[in-house]
């Protein structure tokens, strides 16, 4: 998972907009009338900065903003009705807040309209010194993650109701690392979270362990893609570098077009230009975690790969594609310029590791890491197209609300909804990666992990969750969902997005079938996939925080279905009845939260 960071934006705020055009079947972009009041709300960004943080401060009772806090902004949205939303971060007397994000909501005159806060509570701890040196916290945080701490950083951790005094430290050992916080009072340690969000959990692999299943997914044997779809890589260039357009022989999708870089004539980089500098390298073997270490996947032909894993490209080849499409997928339908909104590259290292059984997304990187597989479990390298837009979308989450587990256990498990919902966003936005990419060789499905070559033919599913049954995931939401393991829990958030998209019962869809189900027995009609995924997006980055849980979610699609479509549209009334179908009602809302 991620670590907080705190950013001051004293002058420069990025400013978004959120795309609102949906025709027909087709995800729309933004209109040429939201990229307007993108440049106009550029010039006001300052104003809107300053009006969110009068209006935090007015309103502390919602915000939980008292004396000695400060909120810097993190984003700064423009919808095209206006509506204005900053995202801040937070710090107490100069120290970071963990827990501390809010978004403070105003209309087109500036005016307060709202707010969604992780602690919609005073963050000021009862104690201010801390009765643990940083070297102590430090030498304790060590012994608990089992690696080597950097220095302790005061804190105050605001999470699950409390304003506590507390260390920060991050850990690293063997190029991975955790962010663990100690109680600067206590000693206690407060939490130890992987700074890495793994595909694969320790609990589903010691399943596999346990039922001696292993995955051997085939490769290599799609037909090469239609003609027009493949490059010569001649860029007819006077000068270099210069754009390429080249091909990719995949493990899993085919022969693909991939663009790339010419760096002389006759010398090509697997990076696209076109795309912000988005590159693959090979971690041959290592476990880095800063891309720069990385080798450079050139060729004197352009082409990628022989689409089996003899040649150390073909699983380069799917990661940039896989990327790419990612990437193009996020804005061609939200108008969103990168992972993290910031026109910056989308990064991925191949081959990383000895014998890992798993793929991440790594924010100490900011780029994707992909294991071989271990050659037991696992034996090829988890580089399929729903892994990567399942991943970089935890880049997205982690660049906007941040969703956080609320407690890992020793073995590295998960657990809490905020978590859940993350890993249930990753799930829905990386299967819509699949039908925005239509590739033959990939049929674009509600299912995940389906070309991993388990056992039960995929490894989680929208429509029915509870059918994976080696991650126990669950349909319908109950209070214990809060102790289950964020892959199993992820499935009432998923399932309600599928019944949003496609409704309830029998339905075949680019010959798969599906059969979703209802915990009340009501029938929902769905208001298809591309309304669908437009809430839920709008709801991620309008009204999602840290620690969003799934009637916090709830909460939050319908406001992005009244934003986008009115009160009393049929949009914002299915909505309601999708989440009831999985059991999540405002009259089931916890009174307290975990």
């Amino acid at each position: 998972m991620r670590r907080p960071h705190i950013r001051s934006v004293a002058v420069a705020v990025a400013v978004t907009t959120a795309a609102t055009g949906l025709a027909g079947t087709a995800f729309a972009g933004p209109s040429r009338g939201v990229e307007r009041s993108a440049a106009s709300a550029a010039t006001s960004a300052d104003a809107v900065v300053e009006a969110a943080q009068v209006a935090a401060f007015t309103h502390a009772t919602a915000t939980g903003v008292s004396k000695g806090d400060e909120l810097h902004a993190q984003d700064v949205m423009v919808d095209p009705e206006g509506a204005r939303h900053v995202r801040f971060i937070r710090t107490h007397n100069g120290m970071p807040v963990l827990g501390g994000d809010l978004i403070v909501h105003l209309n087109r005159q500036l005016a307060y309209t709202g707010a969604t806060s992780a602690a919609a509570h005073a963050v000021k701890p009862a104690a201010t010194k801390a009765k643990l040196t940083a070297d102590q916290a430090a030498s304790k945080a060590a012994q608990v993650a089992k690696g080597d701490a950097g220095s302790a950083e005061l804190v105050v951790d605001a999470r699950g109701g409390s304003a506590a005094l507390a260390y920060q430290v991050t850990v690293t050992d063997d190029g991975t690392s955790s962010t663990v916080v100690i109680d600067a009072l206590t000693g206690k340690v407060r939490s130890n979270t992987p700074d890495a969000d793994e595909f694969l959990s320790p609990k589903l692999l010691d399943a596999m362990r346990k039922r001696g299943e292993s995955a051997d997914p085939a490769t290599g044997t799609a037909a090469p893609a239609a003609a027009g779809l493949l490059g010569s890589g001649a860029s007819g260039a006077t000068s270099y570098p210069a754009t390429a357009h080249g091909t990719g022989k995949t493990l899993f999708v085919g022969t693909v077009g991939l663009t790339t870089t010419a760096t002389s004539r006759g010398h090509y980089q697997l990076k696209d230009p076109s795309r912000y500098g988005t590159e693959t390298r090979d971690a041959k073997g290592s476990y880095t975690e800063k891309f720069s270490a990385g080798s450079k996947f050139t060729n004197t032909t352009d082409v990628w790969g022989n689409g089996q894993t003899t040649s150390r490209a073909s699983a380069a080849a799917d990661a940039q594609y896989g990327i790419t499409k990612t990437l193009d997928f996020y804005k061609s339908t939200f108008g969103r310029k990168g992972i993290a909104n910031n026109s910056k590259a989308a990064q991925g290292m191949v081959h990383w590791g000895k014998k890992v059984a798993n793929a991440f997304w790594d924010p100490t990187c900011n780029c994707m890491l992909y294991g071989d597989g271990d050659g037991d479990m696992f034996k090829k390298p988890l580089v399929v197209l729903d892994v990567t837009g399942h991943e970089l979308t935890h880049g997205v989450v982690d660049a906007t609300a941040k969703l956080e587990p609320t407690y890992v256990d020793p073995q590295g498990n998960q657990y809490g909804e905020p978590g859940a919902l993350n890993e249930s966003l990753a799930d829905i936005f990386g299967s819509n990666v699949e039908f925005y990419a239509k590739n033959t060789k990939d049929t674009p499905d509600y299912l995940i992990g389906e070309k991993l070559g388990l056992a039960q033919k995929f490894l989680r599913r929208l429509d029915h969750p509870s059918l994976d049954k080696l991650e126990g995931t669950v349909d319908y939401w109950k209070p214990e969902v809060y102790s289950t393991e964020v892959h199993a829990g992820s499935g009432v958030s998923s399932h309600a997005y599928y019944l949003l998209a496609e409704g309830s019962g029998k339905k075949t869809i680019n010959g798969v079938n599906y059969d979703s189900p209802t915990y009340n027995h009501a029938t929902v009609k769905g208001i298809g996939r591309t309304k669908a995924t437009a809430i839920y997006y709008r709801a991620l980055t309008r009204y999602m925080v840290s620690t969003t849980d799934f009637h916090d979610a709830r909460v939050a699609t319908l406001k992005a279905a009244k934003d986008l479509y009115g009160a009393s549209s049929t949009e914002y009334k299915t909505v309601d009845k999708a989440w009831a179908a999985v059991n999540v009602t405002a009259a089931n809302t916890p009174a307290s939260r975990h």
